[in-house]
């Protein structure tokens, strides 16, 4: 008879759960919309009585800058609350480590929260004598070789950056993206309405463990990536004001100018399904655009690589938002910490480019260059 009871209620708490669920997970991601609805001007916010006000101050763009927060999260989902996580724990893989001239690199599994391991490469230069700059390099869409190419050792020479920064002096995590290299992971059955929001929580925590490192300057912290890197680099640097410096290869243009506006590559799990699924892949409907996000970093560094032959982010678009970005940092008084370089090459990251980012970094965080 107890059995039978315990069977009675255990079934009346898992029908309760699952008619309660879609309620509290839209209560938990019930976000405003963004005040401000012409994405392309960002000198200007909305008050509180629905009026447009100019830009004016750094108050001001504040303003503005919160409601740009507010316009990502409601294409991605809420940033979940980070105000009860503890130090970061992870495990280094055993048999992982391996000695080169210049740096130290072992294979970690960091627990980013819900037994969810990331695999990452950490790179720790040789002779640190004080504290130096740390670095998240985010990877490209490259199957099973996710974070080994950044770290040298597959793939295409010219995205080894995450190896050649720690030869350069910087300490380097390099973690995988959920469902590439060693990641496997099940974008249905998580918590996040989508993947770019995966990410960002993910490599906050790799940003975490960077600035609980004793060899590591928490102040001084980059992040840097290309392609799917590149754009994933920004969404980090948009949430994390940790990151004092954001280098993007390849990685972003005005959703009107990607494609012409096609944004089915946009709306995959791997990114952000609701701009299908709520926005009808239409950028006019999107709450947000990149002439926005490339406006928030400031007065934070923020260096692009964005080559005239690239079929993915036409360039035309990027220089658009170069424009209209460069307002908001003259406003901050530093117009020298937003450049971006335009090489005559494909979709690619080339080396003349990635020692410009490099000197870029390294002027942005003090680092100086071994």
């Amino acid at each position: 008879m107890k059995s039978l009871t315990k069977i009675i209620v255990m079934r009346v708490f898992i029908l309760f759960t699952i008619l309660l669920s879609p309620f509290v997970a839209t209560a938990a991601d019930d976000l405003p919309e963004p005040r401000a609805r012409d994405h392309r001007r960002v000198m200007y916010y909305v008050d509180d009585a629905g009026h447009e006000r100019p830009v004016k101050s750094r108050t001001d763009w504040e303003r503005r800058r919160r409601d740009v927060i507010t316009g990502v999260e409601a294409a991605m989902g809420r940033l979940p609350d980070r105000s009860r996580l503890g130090p970061v724990r992870f495990e280094v893989v055993a048999g992982s480590r391996v000695e080169t001239d210049k740096f130290t690199r072992e294979k970690l599994r960091i627990d980013v929260g819900e037994g969810d391991p990331v695999p990452a490469w950490l790179m720790i230069p040789k002779g640190i004598k004080r504290r130096v700059p740390g670095i998240i390099a985010l990877h490209q869409t490259n199957g099973q070789l996710g974070k080994d190419e950044v770290a040298g050792l597959a793939g295409s020479t010219n995205l080894h950056y995450g190896m050649e920064l720690a030869e350069r002096g910087y300490v380097v995590i390099a973690p995988d993206y959920p469902s590439l290299g060693e990641y496997t992971y099940n974008f249905e059955k998580d918590r996040y309405i989508s993947g770019s929001m995966k990410g960002v929580w993910n490599h906050m925590r790799c940003v975490d463990l960077l600035c609980e490192r004793t060899d590591v300057d928490p102040r001084r912290i980059g992040a840097v990536g290309h392609s799917l890197g590149g754009h994933n680099s920004m969404f980090l640097g948009l949430f994390d004001t940790r990151v004092k410096c954001i280098v993007s290869s390849c990685g972003w243009t005005p959703f009107h100018d990607y494609y012409g506006g096609d944004l089915k590559g946009w709306s995959g799990e791997r990114y952000m399904p609701r701009i299908r699924e709520l926005y009808g892949l239409d950028p006019n409907r999107v709450p947000w655009d990149y002439y926005e996000m490339v406006s928030a970093f400031a007065p934070r560094g923020f260096f692009s690589c964005s080559p005239v032959g690239d079929s993915n982010f036409a360039v035309a678009g990027v220089r658009k938002v170069m424009s209209v970005a460069g307002e908001v940092y003259k406003l901050h008084r530093c117009p020298e910490r937003l450049q971006v370089s335009y090489p005559d090459s494909a979709h690619d990251f080339p080396p003349q480019v990635r020692e410009e980012s490099y000197r870029f970094l390294d002027e942005m965080l003090k680092q100086k260059p071994r």
